[in-house]
């Protein structure tokens, strides 16, 4: 039997797993601890080796175990910054460049060569952590920590500003070799090899863009992004913006210019599908956007106890229309579109105080009724009337008010309540003014202007009108200027009288 170094612990195999465990309980509480308080940095063992690509790293722990006649050992094997490890007491392998899955083959290949039979197993215990720089146009410079399988999009996601440049990103490595890459053509391409993984020391340099514009509108993608030299129009609505949609319009593009040496900023250019063709140049900051044909309907305006936006059920019961806000919104519509379909695809629009059953649409200066409430209650019911470019659906506001005037002590407006009687809404008022009104001489109109009697029900926006109709309360007001024009008449005819 060949000898073992004092450095061979013999472990049966539960100890060999609570080894791991504890090793990586370790890693994740110096982790923490060095984060101050910061989220933590926690590599994962099982997703590394479950990665065919996951580099050995300086910082990785593993555990080399197998069995020499019958006796379970196990090696505790560290990487450092040399890359050249021990096996057993075997040999001394140069891990630089190799993939985990490379080395296990090549140790495990080993160990079996010189213990046949042994059962080797070699395990990731502990993946390494380590640090890299991020500088250039970032929110600040620092030191990050990174694992093996952190790519440089995790990396320097968080540290953008307005200004970085997610397409010219240079990293230097720890020996000084420098490449650049652009993270745009790995997130829209799936080139991955733009997206490298960061290795212990590099320096990630992030570079100011040098061109951004924004397109919007009828595009696959809208979205502000960063062109290359000699990009410029048509690649940014083909390539970055995914092509135009179904709907576009192309003949109404419109570009607002920030940056302009000869205008001042804001400059509205127009453009059509030539432009396209022709490659128009852009320039930083340019903002493109491409009309549909949806924005070409023609529209027409409701107007009244509307909501501006739809809302639930269960909204309107906490959102309330008063008497006092109306509101005027622009809706658009297929065109021969019958009254019906139009009001039952905006019903969410009608508030409580709606009143939908005298509603009328203004049309060329005319009014002609609609009753939206069968509309909206019979779905069998459709309309006489399509709608019209510019009409205006006017919905009146269904007030729960009854009016109280004349010969009371407060007149004014006052709650409506069903089943409350004429003498109710003039309590309400303060009661007849005594030496103006007899007899409780009143005029009822409802909302048409019907006169009822006493004995009708009252309903909403009614007005009583209590007259004015008192003898003394007349003879009162009228008798001092009667008595003076009679004193005057006196006076006349006294002087008259003495002067003939």
């Amino acid at each position: 039997m060949i000898a073992l170094t004092l450095s061979l612990a013999v472990l049966s195999a539960a100890d060999i797993t609570a080894a791991a465990v504890k090793s990586q309980t370790e890693l994740r509480t110096a982790t923490a601890d060095a984060a101050n308080g910061a989220t933590a940095l926690i590599p994962d063992a099982q997703m590394a080796m479950s990665s065919p690509d996951y580099p050995v790293t300086a910082g990785d722990i593993y555990t080399l175990s197998f069995a020499v006649n019958n006796t379970p050992v196990s090696y505790i094997i560290s990487v450092d910054t040399s890359y050249k490890i021990r096996v057993a007491n075997l040999t001394v392998l140069d891990a630089s460049g190799k993939t985990f899955l490379q080395l296990k083959r090549l140790v495990e290949q080993i160990v079996t060569e010189n213990y046949h039979l042994s059962g080797v197993q070699f395990l990731l215990t502990t993946p390494a952590v380590f640090k890299v720089t991020i500088n250039g146009e970032v929110l600040q410079t620092e030191i990050k920590q990174a694992w093996a399988l952190s790519r440089l999009s995790n990396v320097v996601s968080d540290s953008f500003t307005l200004y970085s440049s997610d397409r010219d990103i240079t990293i230097m490595s720890e020996s000084g070799v420098k490449k650049t890459y652009d993270l745009f053509k790995a997130s829209r391409f799936g080139d991955m090899g733009q997206d490298p993984y960061v290795r212990p020391g590099d320096t990630i340099t992030v570079n100011r863009a040098s061109r951004k514009v924004t397109i919007a509108g009828a595009v696959e993608r809208p979205g502000t992004y960063e062109l290359l030299d000699g990009e410029n129009l048509k690649d940014l609505v083909t390539c970055y913006g995914g092509g135009l949609t179904e709907v576009a319009d192309p003949s109404r593009i419109e570009l607002t210019r920030l940056l302009d040496q000869e205008e001042k900023p804001g400059k509205k250019i127009y453009l059509d599908q030539k432009s396209i063709q022709n490659n128009y140049p852009l320039v930083s900051y340019d903002s493109v956007r491409i009309s549909s044909y949806i924005e070409l309907k023609p529209v027409m305006f409701m107007d009244g106890a509307i909501y501006t936006q739809p809302v639930s059920e269960t909204e309107k019961r906490e959102v309330i229309t008063t008497p006092e806000s109306s509101a005027h919104v622009a809706v658009s519509f297929q065109a021969d579109e019958n009254y019906a379909f139009l009001i039952r695809r905006n019903s969410t629009k009608f508030s409580t105080v709606s009143d939908i059953e005298n509603a009328y649409i203004i049309r060329n200066g005319q009014n002609i009724p609609i009753n939206i409430s069968k509309i909206l209650y019979d779905a069998s019911y459709y309309s006489t009337e399509t709608v019209q470019p510019y009409d205006t659906l006017m919905v009146p506001f269904r007030q729960y008010f009854v009016s109280v005037a004349g010969a009371v002590n407060t007149p004014g407006r006052y709650p409506y309540i069903p089943g409350r009687t004429w003498e109710y809404y003039i309590g309400l008022a303060g009661g007849f003014v005594v030496n103006e009104n007899s007899w409780e001489a009143i005029t009822i109109k409802d909302i048409k202007g019907n006169i009822l009697q006493k004995s009708d029900p009252i309903t909403p926006e009614t007005t009583i009108t209590a007259a004015t109709n008192s003898f003394t309360y007349y003879f009162g007001k009228y008798a001092p200027v009667v008595t003076t024009i009679l004193s005057i008449l006196s006076t006349t005819l006294t002087i008259i009288a003495v002067t003939k």
